[in-house]
């Protein structure tokens, strides 16, 4: 049955609430993920630049001694070779753990704003699945 205006309006702030702290989860997750893979390469990249002496030309002692002109050039082009692959790597970590915690199924849809019957449940040791039914045959990926 449709809940009053000022009950759905509730339930409407309550669920978007919900589903914007997930999607902030889902970032802020990501965001740890992609920083930690990506490490190397940024460390490479930001050596390689502020040692080449048209960029930032830093006076640091490992500039002048053991990084010239043409070796930056390398760490430069090296950070931006290995960032393909540990791309790569970081969004399969991201997806794996996604599935695993099942992230992507903790978004509520907002018709449990408007009709009351619809319920939160759990889905087997996972986190919370879509309203109406639970059912166990329901997977967000194949």
């Amino acid at each position: 049955e449709p809940r009053s205006p000022w009950c759905c309006l509730a339930w409407t702030l309550v669920i978007g609430t919900m589903n914007s702290l997930v999607f902030l989860l889902n970032l802020l997750l990501m965001f740890v993920i992609f920083t930690v893979v990506l490490l190397p390469t940024i460390v490479v990249v930001y050596f390689g630049f502020q040692c080449h002496s048209q960029v930032l030309h830093s006076s640091a002692r490992y500039c002048k001694s053991i990084l010239d002109d043409n070796s930056s050039s390398a760490l430069i082009i090296l950070g931006f070779v290995i960032m393909s692959p540990l791309l790569v790597v970081a969004m399969a970590i991201y997806c794996s753990l996604a599935r695993r915690l099942q992230l992507l199924v903790c978004f509520q849809p907002y018709s449990l704003a408007l009709y009351k019957g619809g319920r939160w449940c759990r889905r087997g040791e996972g986190a919370p699945c879509c309203a109406r039914g639970c059912s166990t045959q329901l997977k967000a990926w194949v």
